[in-house]
């Protein structure tokens, strides 16, 4: 597997293509950003055979569509195979798992179907050793990738630094677990949809320093106007666990600056130095709480509308904090760029608002 060049990415040597062992060797250019432009990861040639001669006709017989427009429409379906082929192993990584539906959803949204996607899929399982694998449950198939997958991915040079450090087939085989997941990719989705987002712009439980401990958002997003949000997903956790996955955000943004700073500046935190720009410009990022279906658990609305009594006993929301919340369903129904947002703490009842509305940290 070959990377093709991006305008900011220097061209691979030719002799840089992947093979099938399961340690291929790293690509030397340095790792493209997590909001480059285009990324495409050129895979083997496509595997599904040609098809069938019809009945009756001699094999021996000499083409009849060579160079023609068939051969031509052959050539562009490989090389749109390859490419498809390559964005579905770079978005395994950053998501830890998906279902063709939502792959189809983010990388080829016009499609009516799953075919392309399928396709890909399977040919990326044959490689030997396999680059993704797969869990049934209920006549669903999750997908993932494996350790080579990951090597081969980050081999590439397309992955953000902090992504594809982990496989997902841990939680692909655990319900809880797989659930979780698949309510962040459709979250992922929805973003995409509403261009609020590319699905590369997200990084998927990255640890964050506090002095309480590591704070582990479920996902951060680098939103299109170069700012960045925090993202819990909420099926099943206790009001007291919400609460105090709130206190350790509130640990993080209060957290004493590390370092000792220059002439030239004085020392930040660990969230001024990742999220608020060079000049200290932007405030601490939004948390944005969305909450999405759970068997035995009341529904999404419900549980939202409770967890809105808790959060002002934090002391940072509402001051140095913007805490959001919404319900998949709506975020999915009205997308994440519509008034589904309603602020925690904010005294304004059931008042929902765009996230382009929400009131900044201070």
């Amino acid at each position: 597997m070959t990377t093709a060049p991006t305008p900011h990415t220097p061209p691979a040597p030719a002799d840089t293509a992947a093979t099938a062992s399961p340690a291929p060797s790293p690509v030397a250019s340095p790792a493209s950003s997590p909001a480059a432009p285009s990324r495409r990861l050129t895979v083997v040639a496509d595997q599904t055979p040609d098809s069938p001669a019809p009945a009756g006709c001699n094999s021996s017989s000499p083409t009849t569509d060579v160079p023609g427009e068939a051969s031509r429409a052959r050539k562009a379906a490989a090389k749109a195979g390859a490419e498809i082929r390559g964005e579905v192993l770079l978005t395994l990584p950053q998501l830890r798992l998906a279902t063709p539906r939502q792959l189809k959803a983010l990388l080829l949204p016009h499609q009516q179907d799953t075919d392309h996607v399928r396709r890909a899929l399977r040919n990326l399982l044959a490689e030997s050793p396999a680059l993704i694998g797969r869990t049934h449950r209920a006549q669903q198939s999750y997908w993932y990738c494996t350790p080579a997958g990951l090597a081969e991915a980050a081999a590439s040079g397309e992955l953000p630094p902090r992504a594809g450090h982990a496989t997902g087939k841990r939680a692909a085989s655990k319900t809880g677990l797989r659930e979780h997941g698949l309510a962040l990719v459709d979250t992922v989705i929805a973003f995409h949809q509403a261009e609020m987002a590319d699905h590369a712009d997200w990084q998927v439980e990255v640890a964050h320093p506090t002095p309480a401990g590591n704070l582990v958002p479920d996902g951060v997003v680098l939103l299109n106007d170069s700012s960045s949000a925090f993202v819990e997903i909420d099926r099943t956790m206790s009001y007291a666990r919400l609460v105090a996955k709130l206190e350790r955000y509130d640990a993080y943004r209060n957290a004493p600056p590390s370092g000792r700073g220059n002439a030239a500046r004085a020392p930040r935190s660990h969230w001024q130095e990742t999220y608020a720009g060079p000049s200290l410009e932007r405030p601490f990022p939004p948390v944005l709480f969305v909450f999405a279906p759970a068997p035995r658990r009341a529904a999404p609305a419900t549980r939202e509308a409770a967890f809105h009594d808790r959060p002002r006993r934090v002391g940072g929301v509402n001051y140095r904090m913007t805490v959001a919340t919404t319900t998949l369903p709506l975020l999915t129904r009205s997308g994440a760029d519509g008034p589904v947002w309603r602020i925690a703490g904010n005294g304004r009842g059931e008042d929902r608002c765009s996230l382009a509305a929400l009131p900044k940290a201070r």
